[in-house]
Formats: structure tokens, sequence, C-alpha cells
């Protein structure tokens, strides 16, 4: 069959055109071979001065604490406070019937009296028998049992004035005082019930709230650490006797609670490795009560010389080193150990390994690797394309 000149024709454009795309097809997967380099975005290592903060948390305690307890049993007959209320030193907080004790301090004065009574007679028996004694009227040995007498009789004074002494103390014990000005809780007993002389459980307790205490705990390694760096210059000190410290009750506080700490009060706890910082604050308005968790942040001097770095572009080797993506002049990425000496909200202080102007790698951080050749974008850069981008769309 004769084939027609057009057909033919079309036949070899088409040949021809599928010939040249084959014939393409090679160069094309070369260049996709060599593709550009990722574009990253990279920030500058500046060195900088940073407040070293330090944030603890411990538990508020009350500044004065005392339990109530009787000293003398019997039942109480009222009680003299409002629970919650604040009580003076002093103050009459529980009254227990004293009519049994007002009794035994009325026989004590009874039994003082016929003591002085009898010691009158014995004095004046004695003195008679020793002028009986110079005449001769009695023997000796008659006048010293007077003597002896007297002097019993005296001692018998001076054994019912301690007795009447402790009756009288037993009295004014049934009316139970506070040792201290402070918040008094709740009452464990009513009037009627019998209390007895001092019993294990209080009967309420007595707190001053204004100031409190705030006990912080830090590992003694760290306080060692912090300790150091001062030593070696590391963390710039000034000259102050306290330190303000900000107690913080909750994530959202705006009290503004300032206390002092005061380095006279550091103890160490050997059996738990740790060391417990006692923090002084006022308390005027009582938001702070004892038992409750706070958090505690304070300023221990600066560390000078320092980077401050995102935690995002912070990594950790499979040694767990901190390391950094460092780009380099060339457009190559080399992994750098870095040390980190303190967080600062979302950053890392880093107080070596890096050196002042240095292009650290801030994104891709996912997807790039040591040796890699990248595209740097700086910070001026990202502003420039940002501001262009404003301006093309305007």
């Amino acid at each position: 069959m004769r084939i027609p000149t057009q057909t033919l024709s079309a036949l070899v454009v088409a040949t021809s055109l599928l010939l040249a795309a084959c014939g393409n097809d090679a160069p094309a997967t070369d260049m996709s071979q060599q593709q550009a380099a990722p574009r990253v975005e990279t920030m500058t290592a500046e060195l900088t001065s940073v407040p070293n903060t330090i944030e603890l948390s411990g538990r508020a305690r009350a500044y004065t604490e005392a339990e109530i307890r009787p000293q003398v049993t019997g039942l109480i007959k009222e009680r003299l406070f409002k629970e919650g209320d604040v009580v003076q030193k002093g103050q009459a907080l529980y009254q227990i019937d004293a009519a049994e004790y007002a009794a035994a301090a009325r026989s004590a004065e009874a039994s003082l009296e016929r003591a002085q009574a009898t010691a009158d007679v014995a004095r004046e028996t004695a003195n008679r028998y020793k002028r009986l004694a110079e005449i001769n009227a009695v023997s000796q040995q008659e006048y010293d049992q007077a003597v002896a007498s007297a002097r019993q009789a005296e001692a018998d004074i001076s054994m019912q004035k301690a007795a009447l002494d402790r009756t009288r103390i037993d009295l004014a014990r049934t009316k139970i005082t506070s040792p201290i000005t402070g918040t008094i809780g709740r009452s464990s007993v009513t009037q009627g019930a019998l209390v007895t002389q001092n019993q294990a459980e209080p009967l309420a307790r007595v707190l001053q709230l204004d100031p409190v205490y705030v006990d912080l705990t830090v590992s003694s390694s760290r306080i060692l650490n912090w300790r150091q760096q001062m030593a070696s210059g590391e963390i710039a000190t000034t000259e102050k006797r306290t330190i303000p410290v900000n107690i913080l009750l909750s994530d959202n506080d705006t009290n503004g609670l300032v206390g002092d700490l005061e380095f006279s009060e550091v103890n160490v706890d050997e059996s738990a490795g740790t060391v417990a910082v006692r923090v002084v604050v006022p308390n005027p308005d009582g938001i702070i009560l004892p038992g409750m968790f706070v958090r505690a942040n304070f300023s221990a001097g600066n560390y000078e010389g320092v980077f401050l770095l995102p935690q995002s572009v912070v990594s950790r080797s499979a040694t767990g080193q901190a390391t950094v993506m460092i780009v380099k002049d060339d457009g190559t990425l080399e992994q750098r150990v870095i040390e980190i000496a303190e967080q600062m909200d979302n950053s890392w202080i880093v107080t070596s390994g890096l050196k002042p102007g240095e292009k650290i790698a801030v994104s891709n951080l996912q997807s790039i690797r040591p040796g890699m050749k990248v595209t740097p974008i700086s910070e001026a850069s990202k502003l420039s394309a940002s501001q262009d981008a404003r301006g093309g769309s305007k």
C-alpha cells in the first residue's frame, strides 16, 4: 500500500522530536543531581553580659510557732478567742475550771499560817529555855531540843511557802495564755472538754505570719560550682550583705513579694546532699501560708563575656555533649561542641566553644549535616527581603 507524502512527512517529524527528547534526558538528570545548596537561616554569635538568675523551689514556714497545751488538768470552762483571729502575747485563750485549784491555794495559805504560828511558839520556847539554861534551871539537852524545834518550825514555814507558791502557779495556769503574738488556728477542744497536763495533742496553734520564712533547697554541687565561678570571675558579684529574692506563688504571679536571703542561714543536709537556704519574706497581708509551695529567684551577679543562644539551636550528641552547627565562610557546616552554664528562660548561657562573629545555623537543623554546603541567610538579609516583599505588594 502506498503511504501518502503528507503522512510520511508527519511521521518523520514526530520521530525526530521523539529522538530529540530522548537525547536531552541525560543532561536533565545531571542538573537534578546538582541541586542548589539548601538555604539556612543564621544568627551571629555575640559576647554579652547575662544576669546569673537562680530559681529554686521550697516551702513556706511560720516565722514563730507556738503549740498551746494545758499545764494543769481540768475541764475547759470557756474558750476566749475566735478561730483565725490575731491574738497578742499574754492574751487569755482558754479558762480551765479553777475551783479545785483555788481551794488548794486556800488550803496552802492556811497551812502556812499554821506553820508560822507553830514557829512563833517554838521561838518563844527556845528563848525561855535559853534564860533558864543560864541559871541551870533546865538541862543543856532540853535547851538544845528547844532550839532544834524552833529551827524545824522555821523550815516548815519555808516548805509551806513553797507549797503555796505551787498552788498559786497551778491556779494561774488554769487561764491558758498565748506565749507569742500571731494568728491562732482552729481549736481542737470545746467547752466542757477534759484536758490533761502537758497532753500530746495541742489545743490550738499560734503562728506568726509576718514575716514568714521560705526554706529553699538546692544541691550542694550547684552551690560549690557557683562559688567556684565567683572565685574565678566567671560570675561578677556585688558587695551586699543580703540579696533580694523574688517570691513566686504561681506562673502568672504579680504579687511582687520580695524577701531577703541571708547567707548566715545556709545549712547543709549531709544525708540528702542539699543546701537549705532560708529567706525572710514580709507578709503583711498574710498571702503566704505555712506549708505553701513557692518558687523564688534571685540574681547572684553576672556572667561576663558569654553567648546567649536559643534552646532550639542547641542539639545533643550521642555522648550527651551540647553542640551547634557553625556555617563557615565557604558555606560548609561544622558541628561545634559548646559548654553550657545555665538556662535563662528559653535560652542557654554558653561559656565556651564559640567565637564572636561566627554564624550559627538556626533553621533546617533536622535536614542538614556536618560538611554539607549551604546558602546562609543572615538576619539582615531576611529583614531586607521582608521589606522588599512589603514594598512589592503595594
